[in-house]
């Protein structure tokens, strides 16, 4: 049986969203609500769904079993929050909200109305991400010592200027961070485990009318002892593939987008050989390196798939509120060591 699907917000990444909702098993996309009745009224024209005219109407549609959250970043707790009032289940963007605060609102808004909670993180359903994980949980790196992130990406002047939001701490949530660079965060999180302490430096280097970094580097220390670099910017042109590396006593894996650039360990398997050829030129868009729209929707297709059998299942999201916050406490931490100067402690 499908499962109807409301996206709010009507920006460039609903577009995304309604891609991958029609490539879903069990989705359906029954309409949208902007802010903006006429960018609403365009996307529903351009997707064959109904267009409401304020989200309470969208909310009060009994064929929409589920929302999807795609409002600028830090305009995400309100639309979740009335969506699991309203008894739907939610699906948000990346990233769940700017601060932890704002996510532990999400959270126990949706605990409480018993919907189930999902975070857009699609990068963690490629395979050659999911092939760096089960590496890391079969031991394969002996004694991790390692764990960085890289994201190298241009944006324009014209990007930043093109909506008002982009750019500001309220809305945008951070810059080449929070914005761009989260993914590999998340992804680095993932693989390593949690961050102990961090100590960062950032700055706007250039940029013009923005508040936000366009550049900032941290120092990463984990809990299992492990060290790390996040690395990110949108100054850097023409832009990179975004990068996370896995190094330790007996292996070491470089994940380049959905391409692994290396993946040689001290015991070799039957599969690595195959695993390097199958995973090498896997990437077949730009990444968002240079270009925001520059990447495909099947990673959100995985995402939306996994939700959707999560609802029918009554199980947990592979990426629910709880993994969509831990991101979100490392880039705060980040942020607020840059400021200070001062290592933090998580």
């Amino acid at each position: 049986m499908s499962i109807g699907i409301g996206i709010v917000g009507a920006g460039m990444i609903s577009n995304f969203h309604a891609k991958a909702i029609a490539d879903t098993r069990d989705g359906k996309l029954i309409g949208c609500y902007d802010r903006s009745v006429e960018r609403a009224e365009q996307f529903a024209s351009a997707n064959d769904c109904k267009s409401y005219a304020t989200l309470e109407d969208m909310l009060a549609d009994p064929d929409v079993q589920a929302v999807a959250i795609c409002t600028p970043s830090g305009a995400h707790l309100e639309p979740a929050v009335a969506a699991a009032n309203a008894g739907k289940h939610v699906m948000v963007e990346k990233p769940l909200e700017v601060t932890t605060e704002k996510c532990d609102a999400i959270i126990a808004a949706c605990d409480a109305a018993n919907v189930k909670l999902a975070a857009t993180f699609q990068s963690r359903f490629h395979e050659s991400s999911q092939l760096m994980k089960s590496a890391v949980d079969a031991g394969r790196f002996g004694k991790i010592t390692m764990g960085d992130a890289y994201v190298k990406w241009y944006r324009s002047q014209e990007y930043y200027d093109s909506g008002a939001w982009r750019g500001t701490w309220a809305l945008d949530g951070g810059g080449a961070l929070m914005n761009q660079a989260i993914h590999s965060v998340d992804l680095l999180l993932w693989l390593m485990g949690p961050a102990k302490r961090v100590h960062a430096m950032m700055d706007t280097l250039t940029h013009e009318r923005i508040e936000v970094e366009d550049i900032v580097i941290a120092n990463i220390q984990f809990e299992n002892g492990a060290l790390g670099v996040v690395e990110a910017t949108t100054t850097a042109f023409p832009g990179a593939l975004k990068r996370v590396e896995i190094a330790g006593s007996e292996g070491s894996a470089v994940l380049e987008e959905e391409d692994l650039t290396q993946w040689t360990f001290a015991k070799e398997s039957d599969e690595d050989a195959s695993i390097r050829d199958r995973m090498a030129g896997k990437t077949e868009t730009g990444g968002g390196a240079s270009d925001p729209a520059a990447i495909g929707h099947h990673g959100h297709t995985e995402v939306f798939n996994d939700f959707l059998e999560a609802i029918q299942s009554d199980r947990e999201p592979l990426v629910n509120g709880v993994e969509g916050r831990r991101s979100i406490e490392l880039i705060c931490a980040i942020y607020e060591s840059a400021r200070t100067g001062k290592t933090i402690e998580l």
